[in-house]
């Protein structure tokens, strides 16, 4: 069974982080989210995308996030966030591409999924290379 403390581990082993293109993520990540985490009551999936200062300079940032509400004996406990996330170098063709788009807004995984592959800023960025890209989970 698959834990909100053994998501990422989980994640880990279906795919290379490093070296799959950023496509077949996404792919491997809807199969993953797909998955039932022991406790969770919803399953909560993000793809954002914008230009942010995070590093100190401007860069494309873009999520695929699965978040995780943790309840005990129906008393929340907190939020965990499990990212894959992508930098690109800050260009005139990056800088228009901005988006947020929650799961919870849709009637069903598939109608999400849909709708980030519609949205030109998720087709853009399957077309970008990363300069840098980060597998963590993290409490929000």
């Amino acid at each position: 069974m698959i834990t909100v403390k053994n998501a990422k581990a989980y994640l880990e082993t279906t795919l290379d982080f490093e070296n799959d293109k950023v496509a077949t993520i996404w792919e491997k990540f809807k199969v993953f989210c797909r998955e039932d985490i022991q406790g969770e009551e919803e399953k909560e999936i993000l793809f954002e995308c914008g230009i942010f200062k995070f590093t100190g300079e401007k860069m494309l940032h873009f999520n695929f996030v699965r978040q995780f509400t943790k309840y005990e004996d129906d008393e929340y406990e907190g939020m965990e966030q499990l990212h894959c996330e992508f930098l690109v170098e800050y260009t005139k063709e990056v800088k228009r591409l901005k988006a947020t788009e929650w799961s919870m807004d849709y009637e069903s995984l598939d109608e999400f999924f849909a709708a980030v592959e519609d949205l030109k800023a998720f087709q853009k960025v399957l077309q970008l290379t990363p300069i840098k890209r980060v597998l963590y989970q993290e409490e929000v």
